[in-house]
């Protein structure tokens, strides 16, 4: 079989996984809708939360499937793999950096008048406060078959008849507009060329896939508690004035 066969079984699964996911929502929800304990919108919540896990479950297996009928998948760059130690330190190297990236990115978006803020990841972390099972999609499905799309399928592919630059910014730009907040493309952009490079670096997939993971984990964590980090400021703040007298 050859590679661009199963890049496209591989597109079209992710695709249909997309779509399949709000298929789902419906039936789901009047299930929980009968949950006498549950508000209509915790109900909902928890149709797009278990919707979303059943399809990225499906997905990943027949991802998994795929990729495990062809040998050579992963082998995208010439030369020796890193070493799993060296991979484990590119794969959260990559974090900071994809940290820093977003960070400069949201500066740039304020100084040409962009608000701040993702409705998306405020979306998300509202359903995952009722129904905590759409962490395991953030934290672990989305880092394994956006990985698998976003870098391999198609900054590999590219990579193989182009070079870095082209291949990292076109991966880079569809991985950002596919997030559907197109006024925060540069906010996606930047850890998507950084997931790119720490791949390149290493010639893991597993790289870009830890940094997504802990990139994804810090924004899950930060987002449930914002209400203690904010009163930990809060209390910072008034023993700083209390200090000063």
């Amino acid at each position: 079989m050859k590679n661009w066969k199963i890049y496209l079984y591989l597109i079209f699964t992710y695709v249909i996984m997309q779509i399949g996911s709000v298929f789902l929502v419906k039936p789901i929800f009047q299930y929980f809708k009968g949950n006498p304990s549950l508000t209509a919108q915790e109900a909902e919540y928890h149709g797009i939360a278990w919707s979303l896990f059943t399809a990225n479950t499906l997905a990943a297996i027949i991802f998994l499937l795929l990729i495990f009928t062809r040998k050579k998948f992963f082998h995208v760059f010439k030369g020796k793999p890193a070493s799993v130690g060296s991979t484990i330190l590119w794969g959260i190297l990559g974090f900071f950096l994809a940290l820093f990236g977003q960070m400069a990115a949201a500066f740039i978006e304020q100084l040409i008048g962009i608000e701040p803020g993702s409705e998306n990841t405020a979306f998300l972390s509202e359903i995952a406060k009722v129904s905590p099972i759409i962490i395991i999609c953030i934290v672990f499905f989305a880092p394994l078959l956006e990985e698998i799309i976003f870098r391999r399928v198609i900054f590999g592919g590219l990579y193989q008849k182009t070079n870095f630059i082209i291949a990292a910014l076109i991966s880079g730009l569809i991985f950002a507009a596919v997030h559907g907040e197109l006024q925060h493309l540069l906010i996606y952009l930047a850890p998507g060329l950084v997931f790119s490079f720490v791949y390149y670096k290493t010639k893991r997939l597993i790289t870009p896939m830890i940094s997504h993971l802990l990139m994804n984990g810090l924004v899950v964590t930060i987002q449930l508690n914002y209400e203690k980090l904010e009163q930990l400021q809060n209390m910072h703040q008034s023993f700083i004035s209390f200090l000063l007298g």
